[in-house]
């Protein structure tokens, strides 16, 4: 790939803090390994070192946009403030090539004594834009950010929400090459971020490069055309949109109850040849129940793959249990391949109360395909009810539905409507 092809090139970043116990032992560490040096001693180290990000390596092409996601603490904020330069790398380096701006922190960047207005003039010039070029765009910024008078109010007596309108609108108004934005439009109400998701969608198609920090991953699906994982500093191995946020969901399941591992071998023989097949690859839970078997099928019951927007759907289900139980919940998602999720249920938001004996048993779950013709994924979910809600297995991406249409759709949803003269 060539180098004038690249946005952002990482390579090897790594950022590492010294972190002490107490000031004192800030103060020996300044002074006492100087001395140690010295009088050719070992040096001794007062610090313990942690690493917020390590050896972190992965190229941009210029147009694309890219998903940076990850729980709290897994470094997205530390590495976008050093792709911005911000923030020194304590190994490794950083390339970019084009104008940068960035939507960090609520906040960052503005003078809270200043007027928005002249935080405004502040923060563009500071990025390289003369002052003709702001005094053009400010009326634009102005108008998308939507705060009335108060453009000529300190900053300090601003809400978040107003904040943020403040700070995307003059990040986006300079016209840069790479645009960053890390988690700040989380900030603002439910009108204010879908004028935010329209405006970032015409960005894309001026060829501008985005890197979007975000935990709304219907809006990473709908956005990005890939994305990148990190986890505790590093990153893992890089995978499509879907698959991506496939894996985000499961660490954070895994995470979130740690009880739930994946295990392998049953005392009874069934669930162990179903544990060591290959049949579903990914699961989490505490296996006490297992879902062994999904069939698709259409309304005439024979099974297939490919449907037509607004035909039937029958799921049937094979689960094996352990033991009885005397309630639990079953659960099934369809993503699209960008891991947006576009329908969903389970059997408790249907009313329905389902049990499980000891051994094998069959559900049946049938739902009508009202969505757009595209490729989706099924994901399934089997939870205990019984006082204490448990995973007991958790599949993604199970089968494959293929959905057509001879019919022209946009969105998401199909639904026939009618046009006339009222």
């Amino acid at each position: 790939m060539s180098s004038s092809d690249i946005a952002i090139r990482v390579q090897g970043l790594s950022k590492c803090y010294e972190i002490y116990a107490n000031p004192r032992d800030r103060l020996k560490q300044f002074v006492l390994p100087r001395l140690q040096s010295l009088a050719g001693q070992p040096c001794k180290q007062y610090f313990r070192e942690f690493w917020a990000l390590k050896d972190v390596s992965f190229e941009i092409k210029k147009g694309e946009t890219v998903a940076i996601i990850g729980s709290n603490g897994s470094g997205k904020s530390t590495l976008l403030q050093m792709i911005c330069g911000t923030l020194s790398p304590t190994g490794g380096s950083v390339q970019t090539s084009g104008r940068i701006a960035a939507l960090l922190e609520l906040g960052s960047g503005f003078n809270p004594e200043f007027t928005g207005r002249e935080n405004v003039y502040l923060n563009s010039a500071v990025i390289g834009l003369s002052r003709e070029e702001i005094d053009q765009s400010f009326d634009a910024v102005a108008a998308f950010a939507d705060i009335g008078d108060f453009i000529d109010q300190p900053v300090k007596t601003y809400s978040s929400g107003m904040m943020v309108r403040l700070a995307f609108s003059a990040a986006i108004n300079v016209e840069p090459d790479i645009l960053i934005v890390d988690e700040a439009l989380a900030v603002g109400d439910g009108a204010f971020q879908l004028r935010c998701m329209t405006r970032l969608k015409a960005i894309q198609e001026t060829g501008t490069t985005i890197l979007f920090v975000s935990h709304d991953l219907s809006s990473i699906g709908r956005l990005c055309t890939s994305a990148h994982i990190l986890e505790c500093g590093g990153k893992l191995p890089t995978e499509s949109v879907f698959d991506s946020i496939r894996t985000y969901e499961r660490l954070l399941k895994i995470k979130d109850r740690p009880e739930s591992k994946k295990t392998k071998g049953s005392r009874h023989p069934l669930k162990k040849i179903y544990l060591e097949s290959e049949y579903f690859p990914d699961f989490l839970g505490t296996q006490e129940a297992v879902i062994c078997e999904v069939n698709m099928s259409g309304s005439n019951d024979q099974e297939q793959e490919v449907f037509e927007s607004g035909d039937s759907v029958n799921l049937s289900l094979r689960i094996f249990s352990e033991r009885e139980f005397s309630s639990v919940i079953i659960g099934f998602g369809l993503r699209s391949p960008q891991g947006v999720r576009v329908i969903g249920g389970n059997s408790l938001y249907a009313g329905k109360t389902i049990s499980l004996c000891q051994g094998e048993n069959n559900f049946k779950i049938s739902f009508i395909l009202n969505i757009v013709a595209n490729e989706y994924f099924l994901n399934f979910g089997l939870v205990s009810d019984d006082g204490k809600r448990t995973d007991l297995d958790q599949r993604w991406g199970v089968l494959k539905l293929v959905v057509t249409s001879t019919r022209l759709q946009v969105g998401v949803a199909y639904t026939p409507v009618d046009y006339s003269n009222s």
